[in-house]
């Protein structure tokens, strides 16, 4: 099985996250896209930063109505600092009957030189990339690469800043989130 690996604090979740996710599973050879929710580092503390395990819940939320799309708490136990090779190492062990690749916006593919093992990244895994508007430019290098896939994609300029923002404002922020994701932020009271 080929999985798109969609990572994030998804703090919260948002309708965007959802779209771009789904557009990714329906419109490329991907079976299934997995939000792989990034653990709160136990060295930054983070105010804004919801507990791993609900942020673990709004996505599980968001996803179960969508048979492509499933949650992920793949980092829980995984050492800190964590980086996306260590992960991707760990998948391949854990699941070698499956095939992962990373989803990723133009924004991150312009500075994708600077991580970790970009190199051994891209010897052993595609990379879908979905739109951003962002400045920057993205190395040459990258452009034609035949382990990257520019995905046309709707370009979603929502947040979970701006939402966690609105929320706390005392905004009406429920089109923004899935209504399973929705009514859990509401019923915990989180964020305001």
């Amino acid at each position: 099985m080929k999985i798109g690996l969609y990572f994030g604090t998804f703090n919260p979740i948002h309708v965007g996250h959802l779209t771009i996710a789904n557009h990714m599973a329906e419109h490329s050879d991907l079976d299934q896209v997995w939000f792989v929710v990034t653990p709160l580092s136990p060295f930054k503390k983070k105010s804004s930063l919801l507990d791993n395990h609900q942020r673990l819940e709004m996505v599980y939320r968001a996803t179960k109505d969508y048979n492509k799309l499933r949650p992920s708490d793949i980092e829980f136990g995984l050492k800190e600092p964590n980086y996306t090779i260590d992960t991707l190492t760990y998948l391949l062990e854990k699941f070698p009957e499956h095939e992962f690749s990373l989803l990723m916006g133009e924004d991150n593919l312009k500075s994708f030189h600077k991580w970790k093992n970009y190199e051994l990244i891209l010897e052993h895994h595609d990379i879908f990339v979905y739109p951003r508007i962002s400045s920057g430019t993205i190395e040459h290098r990258f452009k034609d690469h035949p382990k990257i896939h520019k995905i046309d994609s709707p370009i979603m300029e929502l947040s979970s800043t701006f939402i966690r923002s609105e929320i706390k404002a005392g905004k009406n922020i429920r089109p923004m989130l899935p209504e399973h994701v929705w009514e859990y932020v509401d019923e915990m009271n989180f964020y305001r």
